[in-house]
């Protein structure tokens, strides 16, 4: 059995829908765009 640490470290980063770039997740992360992405002036 594996590991549950190694199980989490392998986990692939969330990409952004938009533009590709990794999502820098916090504890209560749903979204699936990025903060440069999501921002309301762009």
């Amino acid at each position: 059995m594996i590991n549950i640490l190694e199980f989490f470290r392998n986990i692939p980063r969330k990409k952004c829908n938009k533009c590709g770039n990794d999502i820098v997740e916090q504890a209560d992360c749903y979204h699936n765009t990025c903060d440069n992405c999501s921002h309301p002036a762009i």
